[in-house]
């Protein structure tokens, strides 16, 4: 069976369990939320999106 969950469930789901369960601020979850946003807008956006990519399409190679 596959489940297939976009990155930002993920993503929203670690938040949501760093704040619930390690003690980390709400406010700090919306700083990082924010300067993600904002760097999205750089020259490192394409960067970042093409390591994203490759680490995800890493693990769903190693699951077949």
């Amino acid at each position: 069976m596959t489940v297939s969950l976009p990155l930002v469930v993920i993503l929203g789901l670690i938040a949501w369990g760093a704040v619930k369960f390690l003690g980390v601020r709400p406010w700090l979850v919306v700083v990082i939320a924010l300067f993600g946003f904002y760097l999205s807008d750089t020259f490192v956006a394409p960067a970042i999106d093409s390591g994203t990519r490759s680490g995800v399409d890493i693990v769903n190679n190693d699951q077949d």
